[in-house]
């Protein structure tokens, strides 16, 4: 009884000194797809965005767009203006409703429609960024093609690497404090 006990408590040591799992570091399927970040809106929240669009056409759906990145990546960046490896950024996309209980104007939140996470992780992606969409009940995504909309449109029009810090407003002063800010990625262009 008492090996028992005394294995008990030392499994238990063992436990407390390997320290928790961070869980704001992705995790990743034995196909390489990304898991669903679970506790992403215990995260640092940067802005939301209502009705984004950045194609000129008409038709989109106006739903919230809340960003969300882990507080240890923002904190570095704090520091350096640089974004770590392994920093991840979610975009929550929530439905919009304009009629509800008291509201006479306005919009405001509603269901999930998807998550749409950004990773930078060299080992893992040559182009350091790679982008996943998930479904709004998704529990895997796999990495988009390069050649797709959202990496082509990050890499030509961001304003710090990857990251739109021109919409977040808390970043904006940091990054050009760093001098990594683009200026010339904040400037409004035509669409033709």
């Amino acid at each position: 009884m008492k090996r028992i006990l005394l294995a008990v408590v030392v499994f238990a040591l063992c436990l407390v000194g390997a320290g928790p799992v961070d869980s704001s570091k992705m995790q990743y399927d034995e196909k390489g797809n990304l898991l669903r970040p679970a506790d992403y809106r215990d995260w640092m929240f940067l802005s939301a965005g209502f009705g984004m669009n950045y194609s000129p056409e008409p038709g989109s759906h106006e739903m919230f767009t809340n960003v969300f990145v882990q507080r240890w990546a923002y904190q570095q960046f704090l520091k350096s203006g640089k974004w770590p490896e392994q920093t991840a950024f979610v975009i929550d996309e929530r439905d919009a409703e304009s009629k509800g209980s008291i509201n006479k104007k306005g919009h405001y939140q509603t269901d999930l429609m998807g998550l749409a996470v950004e990773v930078k992780d060299s080992a893992r992606n040559p182009d350091k960024w790679a982008y996943y969409a998930f479904d709004a009940n998704g529990k895997t995504a796999g990495a988009m093609p390069k050649g797709n909309g959202c990496w082509s449109c990050h890499d030509e029009h961001a304003a710090v690497e990857h990251t739109f810090v021109q919409f977040y407003p808390t970043l904006k002063p940091v990054a050009k404090k760093f001098g990594v800010y683009n200026e010339a990625r904040e400037k409004v262009q035509d669409a033709k």
